[in-house]
């Protein structure tokens, strides 16, 4: 019998344990295994398309750290899963910070047993709809300095914030925290987007923490303002990564952003 964390309801799905489930993993359990499966069933390519956002993560850090970013916070972090964020920086240069966080214990309790031990590793629990809470704790524990460029990712993070919680003002305030040469990098479910994935995947995931707000891609674009968004936009993954790449029933959009001044 699968057993829960203290403060962890196993009956309720949970976007982390989901996207753990997709990758392969076996962090989850069967509530977040009967949503994949009906996922699934809609939109088989929606497996191939968790490793498309996999890569284009790997790709975003990368790229900032190529540009020479030294410090990295992944919001939503999710179970860990290799290659890391930090694994990426630290190839480039392994003295480079990398800050985790998520609001689920299970994902916290992981990246803790996981990722302890890497140096210049901080795994924090935390929710993203409290940018100012988050903000304080990191320079307030001397984990980051936002004085230097900091790449920030929003990996199928931003459409599980609901539109009263306000998702542009959290970006705002991340913005305004970030120091010129520092990256955005995030992806969004689209409301161009099977009709029938939609109808399916926000019936089971309502009032859950899964619960998900599909967008346009001209509305996520709205939420960065301030940003310079670097070629091709918001588009959807695969334009990202390239090689002809299929489309999914499931369209997630992606974008990196760049904070000029």
């Amino acid at each position: 019998m699968e057993r829960a964390p203290q403060g962890v309801d196993p009956n309720v799905p949970n976007s982390a344990r989901v996207y753990d489930y997709l990758l392969g993993g076996k962090d989850n359990y069967e509530v977040d295994r009967a949503v994949a499966h009906r996922m699934l069933s809609i939109a088989p390519d929606t497996r191939t398309l968790a490793w498309f956002s996999r890569k284009f993560l790997v790709n975003a850090v990368q790229l900032a750290a190529e540009a020479g970013v030294r410090q990295f916070i992944d919001l939503g972090a999710g179970i860990p899963t290799s290659p890391n964020v930090h694994e990426i920086a630290h190839k480039i240069d392994p003295s480079a910070r990398v800050v985790y966080l998520d609001f689920d214990p299970v994902v916290y309790a992981h990246c803790n047993a996981l990722l302890a031990h890497a140096e210049g590793v901080t795994a924090m629990l935390g929710d993203v709809r409290r940018p100012d809470d988050i903000l304080d704790r990191l320079k307030s524990g001397g984990l980051i300095d936002f004085d230097e460029p900091v790449a920030i990712t929003l990996v199928g993070v931003l459409h599980f914030v609901m539109d009263d919680e306000h998702p542009a003002e959290i970006v705002a305030r991340l913005g305004a925290a970030m120091a010129p040469g520092s990256y955005l990098a995030f992806t969004h479910g689209s409301d161009n987007s099977d009709p029938d994935f939609i109808t399916q995947s926000s019936s089971d995931t309502a009032n859950s923490s899964a619960q998900v707000v599909y967008r346009s891609a001209a509305v996520v674009e709205s939420f960065f303002q301030g940003f310079d968004l670097l070629d091709p936009g918001v588009v959807p993954l695969q334009r990202w990564l390239g090689d002809e790449l299929p489309d999914t029933g499931l369209v997630l959009l992606g974008g990196v952003a760049r904070k000029l001044a």
